[in-house]
């Protein structure tokens, strides 16, 4: 497993009965999380001490009840701020989990001794734009959101990269690569986190399992011939490691000769020293790179 275990403002304090008790910087929340099906005493006293509580609803959805905190905030990442802010599904604008690809992605980038060029699809609040572009990559950063994009630019802004050669776009991701492919751009890094389940700007239907291998055999047509890197998250049930592994071998690692890996993400749980599982990622990256970047992950067997 790759564990996102640098933080410092963020933590995993527990988890119990659907729900996982966390610390974004100064404040409290608790969470849904689905992949919390165990049921164990809250002993950690921070439970009773929150600052705001996702209730699920058994109807679908839910609502967020608050207690003393901001109606936004910031936290810091090494280099990197994010602009933090509870919204509709239970979401802050933010996966810390992700944590673990924005370094491996950025030392690709640092060790590539040349230009770099990285797409990032379905980017959302820019996590790993500001990650790679502080890196040192052009990044062009594209989601069918405009709130998101806004959000995105802002965090750039606030990790000092307001000036940084980023390309800010809301589109659809499938239509984009297509116009881009007529255009004859490519890009030497790509970076998808797709949803499950998603509309477009025009009201387009995303559904991942339809949709995801023709988008990933579309992206292959705008890597660059000598390509750094290609990254799909996906947080999914059907899409384990072993899928994300076989789609990237098929449309990335067999034609371009490079290496393939792929493997559940989590978050380092503090008051017991589990992990807590969040989805998976699937990784591409050339051979000669391998040498040259250092782990920055955290394996367990």
């Amino acid at each position: 497993m790759w564990i996102a275990d640098r933080w410092k403002d963020y933590e995993v304090i527990d988890t119990s009965n659907g729900e996982k008790l966390e610390r974004w910087g100064d404040y409290i929340l608790v969470r849904p999380d689905p992949q919390v099906i165990w049921n164990t005493p809250h002993k950690e006293p921070r439970w009773k001490q929150k600052n705001g509580h996702y209730h699920r609803s058994n109807r679908g959805g839910g609502e967020w009840e608050f207690f003393d905190l901001p109606k936004t905030w910031k936290i810091h990442y090494g280099e990197l701020a994010f602009h933090l802010q509870p919204f509709q599904f239970k979401h802050t604008g933010l996966f810390p989990e992700q944590a673990v690809n924005w370094d491996w992605a950025s030392g690709l980038i640092r060790h590539a001794g040349r230009p770099v060029k990285v797409l990032n699809l379905f980017a959302y609040t820019g996590g790993a734009t500001v990650a790679c572009a502080k890196a040192g990559a052009a990044v062009t950063h594209v989601d069918a959101s405009k709130g998101m994009v806004t959000w995105a630019k802002e965090n750039a802004a606030a990790s000092g990269l307001a000036d940084a050669p980023i390309r800010y776009l809301v589109d659809d991701c499938v239509k984009f690569v297509e116009r881009e492919i007529r255009r004859g751009n490519h890009y030497d890094g790509i970076i998808m986190d797709p949803p499950s389940y998603g509309r477009g700007p025009k009201g387009e239907i995303w559904k991942i399992e339809e949709k995801i291998f023709p988008l990933v055999n579309l992206c292959t047509k705008i890597l660059s011939k000598d390509p750094l890197f290609f990254l799909i998250n996906s947080y999914t049930t059907g899409l384990q490691p072993a899928v994300l592994s076989y789609m990237l071998e098929l449309a990335v690692g067999k034609p371009f000769g490079g290496q393939v890996t792929a493997d559940e993400i989590g978050l380092p749980v503090s008051s017991n020293g589990l992990v807590l599982p969040c989805g998976a990622s699937g990784r591409f990256e050339m051979c000669d790179n391998l040498k040259q970047n250092k782990s920055t992950t955290t394996n367990v067997e």
